[in-house]
């Protein structure tokens, strides 16, 4: 028996949006069937047009906005809908912000079955524009010149895109000119078709406390054409840098930096402040993109671990040391652990640039160091974890429940993913206090969450 829906592909169809998804997407219902449809905001009527009736929901594209959201603001950027980098630059920040409590306060209740949490406001910022300190660009060729951008979605299309709402100034006028001069000296675009040209993408990192600048050229082949005409034009141009790196990626591959860095000129690392502490960051080193609100979510970690000088802190999938390193300057001992080895060794010398003598740093998978510690009969008072987008591994929820340790300070940049550990750690005799979410990437879906846990 065939099964129908109430709409088909191709209709033109008058719309209210009730929601938005997750991903930032307006959610539509005909007769209980949900219609997904990109740049449109809850509240809004308006004519879609059907792109995909699925047997359980469809998906729509904007025609005309009938009845506007009090939230709608005109975009300011005219590449706006050619690439995916900011789906909610539609919205107002205020109601940005309420998309993501409310995505919190959702997800806790849904999955993390949390009745008696504290949810709070999400923190903002005062200025939620250009607050990217990183940007990996690809590079491709139109008309004889070589352009740089962003891919369309699901395309590997290149948009000539000369700023971004997100991107710090400093970053987008230092790929302009790496742009620039490659093209001016004929240097092609590699092409992905022909496995043929040198410039494959141009990286750039900014230490926004310090100013320092990195470029990072990523290229098919080790040579690069006029080299030192390159560096003196860059440099001469960009003052800031302190900088230029080459990674060599020969590769027919997707995955942008290859195995081979070397220094073209300057230094290896620049350096940038979270706080009072400062960090070393070279060309592969992990490093939140958005350093003022890092400091906030930070100060927020501290503050729920009530540090008096004399705990011991675990600190799991502690990256290159940045909470490890601001714990250290409260607690007795940090024992901060990572599986990158490369990250493991960024720690160590962020500790020894800021003096610090009583954080270590162990290399290995979270959950098997941190069950080998607890086994060996050593315990912790505190235990901090900022996992990656999948959560946290079984086998450290388990050790962390039979450890006992007085107070969890979980850090997440996945609601979904958190909700679930949080049920975990609640059933196993834990209960979520504060959940504090913190806007680290304003103008997209995502949100960061700090939760304190304490023993029940």
């Amino acid at each position: 028996m065939k099964t129908t829906t109430p709409v088909n592909k191709n209709d033109i169809i008058e719309v209210l949006f009730e929601d938005l998804t997750h991903e930032g997407a307006g959610v539509a219902k005909v007769d209980g069937y949900p219609i997904f449809v990109q740049n449109a905001l809850p509240g809004e009527k308006a004519k879609i047009k059907v792109l995909k009736a699925n047997k359980g929901y469809g998906f729509g594209r904007l025609m005309e906005i009938i009845e506007n959201s009090p939230y709608r603001v005109e975009i300011p950027t005219e590449d706006y809908n050619k690439y995916g980098g900011c789906q909610l630059q539609h919205m107002s920040y205020e109601g940005q912000l309420e998309f993501k409590e409310k995505q919190v306060r959702d997800v806790m209740t849904r999955i993390g079955k949390l009745e008696d949490a504290t949810v709070y406001p999400v923190i903002g910022m005062e200025d939620p524009t250009h607050y990217r300190n990183k940007a990996q660009v690809p590079v491709g060729e139109k008309d004889g010149k070589l352009i740089a951008g962003f891919f369309k979605p699901r395309t590997h299309e290149i948009v000539e895109t000369k700023e971004s709402i997100i991107q710090n100034e400093v970053i987008s006028e230092a790929v302009q000119v790496v742009k620039e001069v490659f093209s001016h000296l004929g240097i092609p675009a590699y092409n992905e078709q022909t496995h043929k040209g040198v410039l494959r993408h141009i990286m750039a990192r900014y230490g926004k406390q310090t100013g320092e600048l990195m470029i990072v050229l990523v290229t098919r082949t080790s040579s690069i054409p006029f080299i030192e005409t390159i560096v003196k034009e860059i440099t001469d141009r960009l003052p800031q840098v302190k900088s230029i790196v080459q990674n060599v990626n020969t590769k027919k591959t997707n995955v942008i930096l290859g195995e081979k860095m070397s220094v073209l000129w300057g230094n290896e690392v620049i350096y940038d402040m979270i706080g009072d502490v400062k960090f070393a960051i070279s060309a592969k080193s992990f490093y939140q993109i958005n350093p003022d609100q890092t400091k906030v979510l930070y100060d927020k970690a501290l503050e729920y671990a009530g540090l008096t000088g004399e705990e011991t802190v675990i600190d799991a999938y502690c990256g290159i040391g940045t909470i490890s390193l601001f714990l250290a300057q409260k607690a007795k001992k940090v024992i901060g652990v990572e599986v990158v080895e490369e990250a493991i060794e960024d720690a160590r010398r962020n500790a020894e640039l800021n003096e610090i003598t009583n954080a270590e740093f162990v290399v290995g998978d979270a959950g098997n160091v941190i069950a080998e510690y607890y086994q060996k009969g050593n315990t912790a008072d505190v235990i901090v974890m900022d996992p990656p987008r999948k959560g946290c591994e079984e086998t450290l929820l388990n050790t962390i429940i039979e450890m006992k340790p007085k107070k969890v300070v979980y850090v997440s940049c996945n609601p979904g993913t958190l909700a679930r550990d949080l049920h975990i750690l609640e059933e196993g005799g834990y209960k979520a206090v504060y959940v504090q979410p913190v806007d680290m990437f304003p103008m997209t879906t995502h949100v960061e969450n700090v939760v304190l846990l304490e023993l029940k």
